[in-house]
């Protein structure tokens, strides 16, 4: 059935806006399944990602406080960041990656919060917008998470790390004091997963 369906756009040209280190942001235009041209359609290019749902021995899920420019707010969220590539950039195919995802979740735990945990699970792979970026998002939990050193932040980083309980996480998402959409998918899986 599958086969039949003739949904795929076919992309017929595209402009480079902005194209360095940071992000490859597109203009594009795409014939429809019906042979009609689209365009402008916009989209870009940033690098693969990980998030981690972690859990320390008492039973605390390690959060970050952090200053998020798209939607001007301080944010809660989980451990993430991205998957370093051989390459220095922020974006593009993944075969360019320095490390797999399971590395990445490692390092930018101990980075972000200073914790290391022996229990990893791989939640999910998912696209992390599919309509407009061509980057995924690599979900994990890690359990029995236990304090080792401080945090080693990037330039740009600027966060806290808070401890809460479940409940406590659950509030804030019917608050939308925890507002990043592929966080809390990571949260609904990781809560599924122990029940």
């Amino acid at each position: 059935m599958k086969e039949q369906e003739n949904l795929a756009w076919e992309e017929i040209s595209t402009e480079h806006i902005v194209q360095d280190e940071w992000i490859d942001f597109r203009r594009s235009a795409y014939r429809f399944p019906d042979g009609s041209v689209f365009e402008p359609f916009y989209s870009y290019s940033r690098r693969d990602y990980v998030v981690i749902v972690a859990c320390d021995t008492q039973g605390k899920y390690l959060c970050v406080r952090q200053f998020r420019q798209g939607i001007r707010r301080v944010t809660t969220e989980f451990p993430a960041g991205g998957i370093e590539r051989k390459d220095g950039k922020e974006y593009g195919a993944d075969s360019l990656s320095a490390e797999d995802a399971l590395a990445a979740a490692k390092r930018e735990l101990l980075e972000e919060t200073g914790y290391e945990s022996d229990e990893w699970r791989h939640l999910l792979t998912v696209p992390s917008n599919a309509t407009i970026a061509d980057n995924y998002a690599h979900l994990f939990v890690a359990g029995n998470c236990r304090k080792v050193s401080g945090q080693s932040l990037d330039e740009t980083e600027f966060l806290h790390v808070h401890k809460y309980s479940a409940q406590e996480i659950e509030d804030m998402i019917a608050e939308g004091e925890f507002p990043q959409a592929v966080h809390i998918a990571a949260w609904l899986l990781a809560s599924r997963a122990d029940r």
